[in-house]
């Protein structure tokens, strides 16, 4: 099955040819699509973005005038790719593309139809960071849990790979950061959907190297969970 990797990329001049080309050598057996979506990068990030469509190491490149946000990205990606499978795929090194495979497993054995990765399961390397992003994580995912009844344990994790035909049966809207609870929400709501979690290890950021969620995001996180869950919207 053919593999769409969703990148929204924002100012990651530093960071967005070694993710490329780390996604390209950890995963040279599968059928894939490169879709890299720049969010109105004011660092030289565009150009790069260009340069590598033009080296043909992506395959289709996207770009906002104004910066609309990573759900904004994504959605638009999503609506250009011709996948059958969707991988979300950050534009830094926090996550590791070499990772590819286990996530895709539970759907290539056609258990799963959804996969969230999870940096709090399993044995694999995590980066030892901020303790009360850690905190404001595990509230957001248990409210989450308490008003999906899924039983993820990180809900905000990046990594998440959706069969396309799940997008036909959601509406999504939240243009920033809200994506994360916002689709956890509505495809809790699929009847017979399969959704599995994988560990996945994870090499996070300071801000000083480039982090961009905030405190602001995790009340953003709340609104989501509160609207999408408990309302049909």
């Amino acid at each position: 099955m053919k593999i769409s990797v969703v990148i929204p990329c924002f100012n990651e001049k530093q960071y967005i040819e070694s993710v490329i080309e780390s996604i390209k050598l950890n995963n040279e057996k599968l059928d894939m699509e490169i879709i890299v979506i720049d969010d109105g990068s004011k660092d030289g990030t565009q150009e790069k973005i260009k340069e590598l469509k033009n080296n043909k190491k992506i395959q289709i490149a996207l770009f906002n005038d104004l910066n609309k946000g990573k759900g904004y990205c994504i959605r638009r990606g999503i609506e250009k790719s011709t996948g059958k499978i969707i991988i979300i795929q950050d534009a830094d090194l926090e996550y590791d593309p070499s990772e590819y495979e286990k996530l895709l497993n539970p759907i290539f054995s056609g258990k799963a139809d959804v996969v969230f990765g999870s940096r709090f399961v399993g044995s694999n390397s995590k980066r030892v960071l901020y303790f009360w992003h850690r905190v404001g994580n595990f509230i957001l995912t248990f409210l989450s849990n308490i008003f999906s009844n899924l039983n993820l344990t990180d809900m905000e994790a990046c990594y998440k790979v959706f069969k396309k035909d799940v997008f036909s049966q959601i509406n999504l809207k939240e243009n920033r950061f809200g994506f994360e609870p916002e689709v956890t929400a509505k495809i809790a709501k699929i009847k017979n959907l399969r959704i599995y979690e994988v560990g996945i290890s994870y090499y996070g950021r300071t801000y000083e190297e480039g982090k961009k969620i905030n405190w602001k995001d995790g009340f953003s996180a709340l609104r989501c969970i509160i609207l999408y869950n408990i309302f049909n919207s």
